[in-house]
């Protein structure tokens, strides 16, 4: 019997110091830690573990926001942003798992909102409201000690530095938006959908267990281009035991501009009770997807 080697892992414990001059009011410093893992010879990789929670109240919210992120099963931001249907970029929702800075409330609502109640399964009241008092209690603390006067000298540095980082940020963005959006073709001009109604099985519907039902959308072509040979493709899912089982694509219909559209799909529920949501974005043929910034269509079921 061969026994596998264990990966090699090392430690680190990180820390930086923010806000004011170390010893004056205002400072506070940030630690977290990573994890070197060897995956295979010659290359390693490396696994966040998250902000410290004692390291100030930012860190503490940010801490929560990752805890939940691996409670949800860990997606990418990506995925949180075009499957789950995040209203926030892919930068903002990083940061704000980081801890450098308190995001903002809209930031820190669509992270949750995607993850505690998309899911999770909670009730999105209760998740707003037990996630706004987590992050006005951080806001609280944040703002609690004003920060000393800064020197004149120190001010002139900083606003050397802001303009050499507003520079540098104008240059990034500039590179991001001339940039392809992936290996994805872009987007015909004036292609736009719209999403409807759920005609049947709204989300949150009670399905039985081994059952098979039929999901139906209705859309609305809102674009000038017309819509021939588009195909609805699986984008991801997710489900406790077990996923639904679904086709990996189903035809959309032709459909012209300003007219009304409906797609349905057969699904097979698991057979054991729990809960299922499977993802859906509009494709070609060859299964590029064709509106990669809209949001994901989906549904959404318990199993009984």
């Amino acid at each position: 019997m061969i026994t596998p080697e264990r990966p090699v892992t090392t430690t680190r414990r990180h820390s930086i110091g923010v806000g004011t001059a170390p010893g004056r009011p205002g400072h506070r410093v940030i630690s977290w830690e990573t994890m070197d893992v060897e995956r295979r010879p010659g290359r390693r990789g490396r696994v966040a573990r998250g902000p410290a929670e004692d390291s100030g109240p930012v860190a503490g919210f940010a801490r929560r926001l990752w805890e939940l992120k691996r409670a949800a099963g860990d997606p990418s931001y990506d995925r949180m942003r075009d499957e789950y249907g995040a209203l926030a970029s892919k930068s903002a929702l990083s940061a704000a798992a980081r801890g450098e800075r308190l995001p903002s409330w809209e930031t820190s609502w669509e992270f949750v909102r995607v993850l505690a109640a998309g899911v999770l399964g909670g009730d999105e009241d209760e998740v707003r409201h037990e996630w706004r008092g987590e992050w006005e209690r951080a806001r609280d603390a944040l703002t609690g000690a004003a920060p000393e006067p800064v020197p004149e000298r120190s001010r002139r540095t900083a606003f050397v530095l802001a303009g050499a980082v507003a520079l540098v940020l104008v240059a990034a963005l500039v590179f991001v938006f001339a940039a392809p959006f992936g290996s994805e073709p872009a987007a015909p001009v004036g292609d736009a959908s719209e999403f409807v109604a759920d005609v049947t099985v709204p989300d949150g519907s009670e399905v039985a267990a081994g059952s098979t039902f039929v999901k139906t959308w209705e859309f609305r072509n809102a674009g000038t281009v017309g819509w021939v040979g588009r195909y609805l493709v699986r984008a991801g899912s997710f489900g406790n035991p077990g996923e639904c089982g679904t086709p990996e694509r189903v035809p959309v219909p032709q459909t012209a501009p300003g007219e009304h559209v409906r797609v349905s799909v057969e699904v097979r529920a698991p057979d054991s009770p729990g809960h299922c949501q499977v993802y859906w974005k509009m494709a070609d043929d060859q299964g590029h997807i064709l509106l990669p910034n809209t949001r994901a269509v989906f549904f959404s079921v318990r199993v009984i």
